[in-house]
């Protein structure tokens, strides 16, 4: 049971410091990680020494601070799809069927942080570094207007999270929105749980499209009226009114994490869920807020001793008592808690054998797991490191299944890449409704989609420029070396600013949607 309330971040930036200050494998680097000094919410090495090189790189000139957030795009008021055409089978049903049917774009500041649909497909929610969650509803089909179906139009805003200050640490708590996870649909609400570094909320979404008249202590104005001047009874009536959408918050689970919180999953029972920080997973029931257990624990009784994080966590899609969480050493562990209340010991561990040929200095960083899911069926899972997907069978432990390279044109480029602080991006992965195909973001704003049965793929591009709505986009291709073709990108020209972290498919219909920085896109098939 976990009530204590904390704020040392280690595991956000536990890579980045192990690999910057030279601790690739002993106790060095990780000692100068828990070492810093926190000073205002940001992590501070008091006094740095000026960064190694990695093998190849030019030697860095600058102490190591913690890396800034990415500038934002700028504003645009309208957005647009790419019109292209396409070859090949894979390519009619995406590259060529694929089509921008609405993009939001936010202000400059609103970087778009998680991006979920609802089970119904019908909301989609996002939240922002702002703290506010934007939920967009689709369109019923309307004669008057036959493509509106499919299109996303703004349904509810409310502010989530405000900044924080813990008095007792000195440490800010930022009111970026970190994961959003919906609850099952059971009556006229809508519920949600949303989540910043360090306190859960759970949100009732409602509508009102009437309201009462005829109270008989208060005047149509809202003013209580005197009591000696009431001589008949009224019975109050229900009026129609303009929709009105409510975002009320009817839980807030805090004081239980003492480190980032980096994943949420509701369990299938719907009456609990996990949140998962650097070092522990918390079990919680929807009904209470004082408390949680502690399921998961992996710090070490000496800090000097830590070699992972956990990076993420989710619950299975059907059995209630089997969860999963991802490593930043790249392994995977499945845990029953049929079998013990506190699941430090494993049921199965996942794990790719290394070759020992192709071991580098970024070894370690590039398979660290940043995303793990299960798919819809329960079968599979998939994760994400930070050059492939990989997909595993739960009855398969040594190896996986599938394995889809995402850019592995950037491998050359790691040098530049850690230099940049890029290499620590935390990629997103998710699952088409029927479990055939999966999709993960890149840089460039492109990002990747991967047909199972036929093992085909594609590259695709969310851009607004020269574009229209409804148009077709085009596959692209990255040229790593040689002679470019005329309609590829060299490796070379890719920008790294413009990157997919989050994606969301529709669990049920051919609808996508990607986060590129502040820009949501929303893609569907043709066919739809």
């Amino acid at each position: 049971m976990t009530s204590s309330s904390g704020t040392t971040g280690i595991g956000r930036h536990f890579e980045k410091g192990k690999k910057k200050y030279g601790g690739g494998g002993g106790g060095g680097g990780r000692a100068e990680v828990l070492g810093r000094q926190q000073r205002g919410g940001r992590l501070v090495r008091p006094p740095p020494p000026r960064r190694p090189a990695a093998p190849g790189c030019a030697p860095a000139d600058r102490p190591w601070q913690e890396p800034e957030a990415a500038a934002a795009l700028r504003a645009a008021t309208t957005c647009s799809g790419v019109s292209r055409r396409s070859r090949g089978p894979w390519t009619r049903t995406w590259r060529k069927n694929h089509k921008l049917v609405n993009c939001f774009c936010c202000l400059t500041a609103d970087v778009i942080s998680t991006v979920e649909f609802s089970h119904s497909g019908d909301l989609l929610a996002t939240g922002d570094k702002g703290g506010r969650v934007v939920i967009f509803q689709r369109e019923q089909e309307n004669k008057s207007r036959p493509h509106s179906r499919g299109e996303y139009n703004v349904y509810s805003t409310f502010q989530s999270h405000e900044p924080e200050f813990d008095y007792l640490k000195s440490l800010e708590i930022e009111e970026k929105i970190n994961k959003i996870r919906w609850l099952p649909q059971q009556g006229a609400a809508r519920f949600l749980l949303s989540t910043n570094d360090k306190t859960i909320k759970l949100w009732k979404i409602s509508e009102r499209d009437k309201r009462a008249e005829g109270y008989n202590l208060k005047d149509e104005d809202g003013r209580l009226r005197d009591p000696l001047r009431i001589t008949a009874l009224r019975v109050p009536i229900l009026k129609p009114m303009d929709l009105m959408v409510e975002a009320s918050p009817r839980r807030v689970f805090a004081n239980a994490h003492t480190y980032h919180i980096n994943s949420i999953s509701v369990n299938s029972d719907h009456e609990t869920y996990l949140s998962a920080d650097d070092l522990r997973i918390n079990l919680w029931h929807l009904e209470i807020t004082d408390r949680s257990f502690n399921i998961v624990d992996i710090k070490p009784a000496n800090m000097e001793e830590l070699t992972e994080v956990i990076t993420a966590a989710e619950f299975h899609p059907h059995q209630c008592n089997v969860l999963v969480y991802s490593s930043s050493k790249g392994t995977i562990r499945l845990c029953d808690m049929r079998s013990s209340a506190l699941c430090d010991r494993h049921s199965k561990f996942f794990e790719e054998p290394e070759d020992p040929s192709s071991r580098s200095f970024f070894s370690e960083i590039i398979s660290s797991v940043s995303d793990v899911k299960f798919s819809h069926s329960g079968r599979y899972m998939m994760t994400r490191d930070y050059l492939s997907v990989k997909v595993w069978d739960l009855n398969m432990e040594s190896r996986p299944v599938e394995t889809h390279q995402v850019h592995e044109y950037l491998r050359s480029k790691l040098c530049s890449l850690y230099e940049n602080d890029c290499i620590f991006d935390k990629f997103e992965c998710c699952w088409n409704g029927s479990d055939s195909a999966i999709m993960t973001g890149s840089y460039n704003n492109f990002f990747r989609m991967f047909d199972r049965t036929t093992w085909r793929d594609v590259t695709l591009e969310a851009s607004r420029e020269n574009s229209k709505p409804r148009a077709s986009l085009k596959p692209r291709r990255v040229c790593a070396g040689g002679k470019r073709k005329k309609d590829e990108v060299s490796v070379d020209s890719l920008d790294f600013s413009k990157k997919i972290l989050h994606t969301a498919w529709h669990p049920v219909e051919n609808i996508i949607a990607v986060a590129a920085t502040n820009n949501l896109y929303i893609f569907q098939d043709k066919a739809n």
